[in-house]
């Protein structure tokens, strides 16, 4: 059973820099897509970043391109999110997930089938 621990999250000012970290463990050989999502009450889980188990391909929200970067370190079983330039509208919950791949639609939570609790990120503009 998958198990994902986040951390690193944490209340910044607008233009400020966050890295976000997420500890796996119990992977199976089908476990082939990790992501990070966000939400806010209210509102509807987005994902913001995506890449497969091999760290060669990615997948961004147009909201974050250029400004955030998902990467992996296998031999250390974790995922990072490093989010730069933050704005007020990137806080929220997020979470980091992982699953297989299926739909090819890397953003869409439907996509995933393991779940982090989530780290809190405010920004203030």
């Amino acid at each position: 059973q998958v198990q994902l621990v986040e951390s690193g999250g944490g209340s910044v000012q607008a233009g400020e820099s966050l890295r976000l970290s997420c500890t796996m463990s119990g992977f199976d050989r089908y476990t082939n897509l990790m992501a990070w999502f966000r939400q806010v009450p209210g509102q509807e889980r987005e994902g913001v970043a995506a890449m497969d188990a091999a760290g060669m391909v990615t997948s961004y929200a147009d909201s974050v391109k250029g400004r955030f970067t998902i990467s992996r370190d296998i031999a250390k079983n974790t995922v990072w999110l490093q989010m730069n330039s933050l704005k007020a509208e990137d806080t929220g919950m997020y979470t980091c997930a992982a699953g297989r791949m299926r739909s090819g639609r890397w953003l869409a939570a439907d996509e995933y089938t393991a779940w982090g609790q989530g780290t809190q990120v405010t920004v203030s503009s």
